[in-house]
């Protein structure tokens, strides 16, 4: 795998719910706004369908509140929610329009999301607003650059995106080195305190997290690393 190249300095990142960058981007991230970048993020859901348990109105404030928390941990100053039905999230032109927008308003050199193939690593299968939003990212650089698609945003075209990464891809291209940064990541996954509790499931988040990055790592040849699949634009 080659390495994430680091000569930029605005990241836009798009996802479906609080806690899908903590998976491993949030270290990533950590190490970049170490650097002096900009990272934004980008919620297209507050995530109010996913503990069982809760009524989706407070599941909602709740999440969206540990979404800050775990991003400021990272770095992170700017969360944006689209307030896109969280669970039912559909392909299509009005979410690539949306996501187009929000490219267009930001106007990053990288954007970051999620996963978009069917399975994750190892062969879990993935959920469908994951496929659906990673998908539509991509489509949505191409869509942001091109002036004669969506004209109707009053949007200045964006064509300064450089590159695209989807963490958690089970067919990865390239690397970010996360040595020395792994722990603001363990650190922002934590901030989703009552969702984890609302799973029930004893998620070990800390163990979890090591797992990926020494894995990753394995794969680079460095201690810890986070890996990504990289659409080049």
């Amino acid at each position: 795998m080659d390495e994430v190249p680091e000569d930029w300095e605005r990241a836009l990142a798009i996802v479906a719910h609080p806690d899908d960058l903590e998976y491993g981007t949030s270290a990533a991230v950590a190490k970049w706004t170490g650097q002096g970048k900009t990272v934004t993020e980008v919620l297209a859901t507050r995530g109010e369908a996913g503990i069982d348990s809760m009524d989706p109105g407070e599941v909602r404030r709740i999440r969206s509140a540990e979404q800050v928390e775990a991003a400021r941990i990272v770095g992170v100053r700017e969360v944006e929610f689209l307030d896109l039905p969280d669970g039912t999230l559909e392909y299509g032109l009005p979410l690539r329009r949306t996501l187009a927008a929000a490219i267009r308003r930001h106007r990053p050199e990288v954007v970051l999301s999620i996963n978009f193939r069917e399975t994750f690593p190892g062969g879990g299968f993935n959920m469908a607003d994951h496929r659906v939003l990673g998908l539509a990212v991509a489509d949505a650089v191409r869509d942001a650059a091109n002036r004669w698609v969506f004209r109707d945003l009053g949007l200045e075209p964006w064509q300064g995106v450089r590159f695209a990464l989807f963490g958690g891809s089970p067919q990865p291209t390239h690397y970010v080195d996360v040595t020395g940064h792994l722990r603001a990541g363990i650190d922002s996954l934590l901030a989703h305190r009552v969702y984890f509790a609302g799973l029930g499931a004893g998620f070990d988040a800390e163990a979890f997290l090591t797992g990926v990055a020494e894995e990753g790592g394995r794969q680079a040849g460095v201690e810890h690393a986070m890996t990504f699949e990289m659409i080049e634009s």
